[in-house]
């Protein structure tokens, strides 16, 4: 909604800026965007006494980000523009890594893109670069500057020069914004510590533990283990600090607009570096609110919903991804609700298929997975997830009760199993992995290990089996099949690709050892990749076969992500997980068996959804017939079908 009353006040600024009037597209987009801008900023800050001067700031930041902005990104954005939702094609996809220990610096990274291309992954999400105290870095995220690039991966410039090298090769790149919180060897913190009014301001210091007591009887504990409690004594100034993960990372306080003008010149910083897509961590986070949960908050979508439409107006190339790992019917709001559905994040983890894709191959049931897709199928058009198996993090078990009874199970035995089975607990499973974060009182947990190894492939080599590394390889590429088609950016985690078993080297590290996770962040042996170009390797079987579910998908524009996934409901078979995606003409039906038994699936249920004749089979590269009622497909023990109508 136009205002005119804005008009006058976005020209000043702009002239102040040294910006004319001669870049139309930016002050048509300001334009379009100032009168929602002020009115969600005022849902924020109407009665703090910097409101009206923290919004001019606000858009001084705005004019300033478009004024730095590289000729070459604004070319840039205009070639995403005329794609109309670049980041929904299928011929995207992603890997995830740390660089140092992926192969060492940036500068080496940079030489990796080969690499890259041969395996067929186009972007790139680099994790956390900037500084950050060596042992109280918590992998990254607590950041102790966020302009200066971690000294142990190269600089600033060694940062600009990689994403320069990957844009001209046609590559995409995502970096991390931690929203939530700084180090407390930011600068910012330890002038809070000197005592310093304006930067104690910037976080959550309380003279005495009545209302730290308080926020404690309703927020949950993050890392119950490792860091009970979520605040922390500041000797240096005699007060606590609100720490909601580790006592290292203290929580920034946005109920102060000037923490949000400082984070969003930073997200714009990003921006003009020339990041594709911006990962903000833990946006569930970052309002605090007396009584509450301190999660998930209507005050943290109206920050997100303000910086989509700051980064809209400045720079409209980079797209937002939040890291919001909560149910499906959560996850839903962080996409945008009402007037700004699909205009908050743009990428949402699909947190919920990840974890029912591991519970599926463990009990051998795809109940749980199809109970959970009516809520996941909400995702509205113009917004994406990111599907993975793996990731840097552990694997959570927060899928819905109500989707475990629906499926037929009691939730606590449930879970309990899970656990139990990945963990080693369960004589028969072929897993090797660890539980992490376990509250004692609640016997919550979550999983650690590498994909390989929690498909059996450490034990099968372990016990030189031969059928069992079969069972082992024919499971990674399930699980990594079924999150490539499923609809979504695919975000392979690294190491994955060559079946990289757990590191435990992590154990022998001081600044580590107290967390297991750091057993599925492998580091790399380019001597064990290379065996990736000898055939009849380990590594050369899961490469060469993720090289080539990766180009199917490039392959096939019926697998981009426009709204056109419908589940098959299996009926009684309830080991096969199935779905359709359809383009104009085009349908491609999708199976996947997760159990260790051979299938034979019954035709009508593709029939019934108009795929008949001749089939033909890309992974097999073979053409079947469907034929009349009472036929049947095969599906071998953790294997899957894509069958394209022809």
């Amino acid at each position: 909604m136009y205002d005119r009353s804005l008009h006058p006040q976005v020209n000043a600024i702009l002239a102040q800026a040294g910006m004319g009037l001669e870049d139309n597209l930016f002050y048509a987009r300001v334009m379009a965007n100032v009168a929602t801008l002020r009115k969600l900023y005022r849902e924020l800050y109407e009665e703090h006494p910097l409101c009206e001067q923290g919004f001019e700031q606000l858009l001084r930041v705005i004019a300033d980000a478009a004024r730095n902005r590289p000729a070459f990104l604004k070319a840039k954005d205009e070639q995403k523009a005329q794609k109309d939702h670049w980041f929904l094609s299928n011929e995207i996809a992603g890997m995830s890594l740390y660089v140092d220990r992926f192969c060492g610096d940036l500068k080496q990274l940079g030489n990796k893109l080969d690499y890259f291309q041969q395996l067929g992954v186009n972007f790139l999400h680099l994790m956390p670069l900037f500084q950050s105290p060596p042992n109280e870095s918590d992998g990254g995220y607590a950041v102790s500057d966020f302009r200066k690039v971690d000294e142990r991966f190269g600089s600033l410039d060694d940062l600009k020069n990689l994403i320069q090298r990957m844009s001209e090769s046609g590559m995409y790149v995502m970096l991390d914004i931690v929203l939530n919180h700084t180090s407390h060897h930011h600068e910012w913190a330890l002038r809070a510590k000197k005592g310093e009014t304006k930067y104690q301001d910037y976080y959550y210091f309380y003279e005495d533990r009545r209302l730290p007591d308080l926020f404690e009887k309703t927020m949950p504990e993050i890392f119950p283990e490792s860091a009970p409690g979520s605040f922390t004594y500041v000797e240096e100034c005699n007060q606590w600090a609100m720490t909601v993960f580790h006592n290292y990372q203290w929580d920034l306080n946005y109920t102060n607009p000037q923490v949000l003008c400082e984070m969003l010149d930073t997200i714009l910083f990003y921006a003009n570096l020339g990041v594709d897509v911006l990962r903000i961590d833990a946006p569930a986070f970052i309002w605090k609110q007396l009584g509450t949960t301190c999660q998930n908050l209507p005050q943290a979508h109206t920050i997100l919903k303000i910086i989509k439409l700051c980064v809209e107006s400045a720079t409209p190339g980079m797209a937002l991804l939040g890291e919001a790992i909560v149910a499906p019917k959560e996850i839903m709001k962080y996409f945008g609700t009402d007037e700004f559905t699909a205009r908050e994040c743009d990428f949402a983890y699909n947190a919920t298929q990840m974890a029912t894709q591991w519970d599926a191959l463990a009990t051998g049931d795809v109940r749980l997975m199809l109970a959970s897709q009516p809520d996941l199928l909400q995702k509205p058009f113009g917004t994406s997830w990111i599907t993975y198996t793996r990731c840097h993090d552990d694997i959570g078990l927060g899928y819905e009760d109500a989707a475990i009874k629906q499926a037929g199970f009691t939730p606590f035995d449930h879970r309990k199993f899970i656990k139990d089975f990945y963990s080693g607990e369960v004589e028969y499973s072929p897993a090797k992995g660890a539980l992490f974060s376990v509250n004692p009182k609640t016997q919550d947990a979550r999983i650690s290990g590498t994909l390989a190894s929690l498909c059996g492939l450490e034990k099968a080599l372990e016990s030189k089996n031969e059928a069992e590394l079969e069972l082992a390889i024919r499971r990674i590429l399930l699980m990594q099949a079924c999150s490539f088609f499923i609809g979504g950016v695919p975000m392979l985690f690294y190491g994955d690709e060559l079946g990289y078993t757990n590191d435990y080297s992590y154990l022998k590290d001081p600044a580590k050892s107290y967390d297991n996770r750091w057993m599925h962040r492998p580091i790399i042996d380019w001597k064990k990749n290379q065996k990736a170009e000898k055939a009849g390797t380990v590594e050369h079987r899961i490469f060469a076969a993720t090289k080539r579910l990766l180009d199917l998908r490039k392959s096939l524009p019926v697998v981009a992500d426009v709204k056109n996934l419908y589940w098959l409901t299996t009926h009684h078979h309830q080991h096969v997980a199935g779905f359709i995606r359809t383009l104009g003409e085009h349908k491609l039906a999708c199976l996947f068996n997760f159990s260790s038994q051979t299938v034979h699936l019954y035709t009508g249920i593709i029939r019934e959804q108009g795929i008949h004749g001749a089939l033909f089979d890309h992974w097999k590269n073979e053409t079947c017939f469907l034929e009349a009622d009472g036929s049947f497909l095969k599906i071998e023990p953790y294997s899957f079908l894509l069958l394209e109508a022809r």
